[in-house]
């Protein structure tokens, strides 16, 4: 049997959650809190297994209270259940102790598998959430910045060298390059001798095609 804690400033949200955990036979709530500190207060004399909690608290928010409860009862586990889905406040929950996290538009099976989950000792994002943050990874991934210095190349070449690269990928001459950064032919072509050794190629075109494979240019 999992004994569950609510914590919500909703008096509606715990009846709701009541409602909904009265069915399940492996599931007791054996107590609520409108906020963090009502819930330490009551903890030692009410023990649970898993504290459901939202983030947005009077007196003592979600976010201490994990911090609280990290510190103060290592082996209760908490299963954050809110509106908010920001993907720096959900790092900071689970580096907090957080084991799950859940957004209160999930539906009724996720919840209870989440719940399930966090009280067997396992870890649980929700799944809106997870697909959320999988888009914004690959988003990041596929962008050139990324691709630019994700590339075996782009720690060896220095910022200028990278500045050179891209103009002569644009087709510019060497006079055309180092007019535009205003310097010398001279070291415009010292540049793309660089290049040229640190990608290991040995003419411009060479060096265009492994810049845009290694993901250098976009």
């Amino acid at each position: 049997m999992t004994r569950l804690f609510l914590v919500d400033d909703h008096s509606i949200v715990r009846t709701g959650l009541r409602a909904l955990l009265a069915t399940e036979a492996d599931l007791v709530v054996v107590g609520e809190a409108s906020h963090g500190q009502e819930l330490l207060d009551c903890l030692p004399s009410t023990p649970a297994d898993v504290v459901m909690l939202d983030l947005a608290m009077p007196v003592l928010d979600g976010l201490a209270t994990t911090t609280r409860l990290r510190a103060e009862y290592p082996g209760l586990r908490v299963l954050v259940l809110t509106m908010m889905a920001e993907p720096q406040r959900i790092g900071e929950l689970f580096a907090a102790g957080a084991r799950g996290y859940m957004l209160k538009s999930a539906g009724q099976a996720e919840l209870l598998l989440a719940i399930r989950a966090v009280a067997a000792g396992g870890l649980y994002l929700c799944s809106d959430l997870g697909l959320y943050l999988l888009q914004q990874v690959l988003a990041h991934a596929a962008s050139p910045a990324a691709k630019a210095t994700n590339s075996r190349y782009a720690g060896h070449l220095t910022a200028r060298e990278l500045e050179v690269l891209r103009l002569l990928a644009t087709g510019l001459t060497t006079n055309d390059i180092a007019a535009k950064l205003f310097t010398s032919k001279r070291t415009i072509e010292t540049h793309r001798q660089h290049i040229l050794e640190k990608t290991q190629t040995k003419n411009t075109a060479a060096l265009i095609h492994r810049a845009v494979t290694e993901g250098l240019l976009d």
